[in-house]
């Protein structure tokens, strides 16, 4: 899904900069409203401090209803996470890519933690000679 995002103009200049951390964000459905969380949007630096916006504020997601109901029994029924791809410019404005994912359960974290680490150790080694 793409939506937009309504963002204050120090936010936009900070988006336009490429200073946007989408790592942590999430999205979550609310009162029938989406939301996107925890994304962070770093202050614009030519800015005040009083004019500055709230780095990790919670931002609205524009969806129509349909896109939200269809959102929400995913969410509800499948047990699936919304999360943010990609912030972009669509013609001046603000544009989120968000997609549906499943989260790894905890057998796989350790697998992909051990391969990690034996990676390093296969680097390190490898530097050596």
């Amino acid at each position: 899904y793409f939506t937009s995002v309504p963002c204050n103009a120090t936010e936009v200049k900070s988006i336009r900069e490429g200073k946007v951390n989408l790592r942590d964000g999430y999205a979550l459905i609310r009162n029938n409203e989406a939301w996107l969380l925890n994304v962070h949007i770093s202050p614009y630096q030519k800015a005040g401090e009083f004019f500055n916006h709230e780095p990790r504020r919670s931002r609205r997601l524009l969806l129509h209803k349909q896109e939200i109901r269809k959102l929400i029994g995913k969410v509800e029924q499948q047990g699936l996470t919304l999360v943010p791809l990609r912030m972009y410019f669509k013609r001046g404005w603000v544009k989120v890519d968000i997609a549906l994912a499943q989260g790894k359960k905890l057998y796989d974290k350790r697998e992909t933690i051990k391969q990690r680490d034996d990676k390093r150790t296969m680097q390190r080694v490898m530097k050596q000679y």
